[in-house]
């Protein structure tokens, strides 16, 4: 079992950057693949990235490539999202989840609300 809490939500303009953060509960963190998911409004939640338990492998929807930086840091169990170029399309809340490496993601937080301006 894994707990999962984001901050580092909030409002920014177009163009700005924001670095959410996901700490985790437990002794277990290392051992699970981390992802960040976003759900905007009226849509279904949509995967952004991903990484590895080692932190050696990252993976971006197309939309955030070359924008949105992944990062964990297993002695502090936190995962980080840092955005930048932030567009209003990237307006959503903004779920962190944990995953055994091959199975579904089964632990998320409750989610951190961004929301970019024009």
């Amino acid at each position: 079992q894994v707990q999962l809490v984001e901050s580092g939500g909030g409002l920014v303009q177009a163009g700005g950057s924001l670095r959410l953060s996901c700490a985790a509960s437990g002794r277990t963190f290392s051992s699970y693949v981390m992802g960040w998911f976003r759900q905007a409004p009226g849509k279904e939640r949509e995967f952004v990235t991903s990484i590895s338990v080692s932190g050696g492998s990252t993976y971006y929807t197309d939309s955030v490539k070359g924008r949105f930086t992944i990062s964990r840091d297993n002695a502090k169990n936190t995962v980080y999202l840092q955005m930048n170029s932030l567009k209003r399309e990237d307006t959503a809340v903004y779920y962190c989840a944990a995953a055994h490496s091959g199975q579904n993601y089964n632990f998320w937080g409750q989610g951190t609300q961004v929301t970019v301006s024009s």
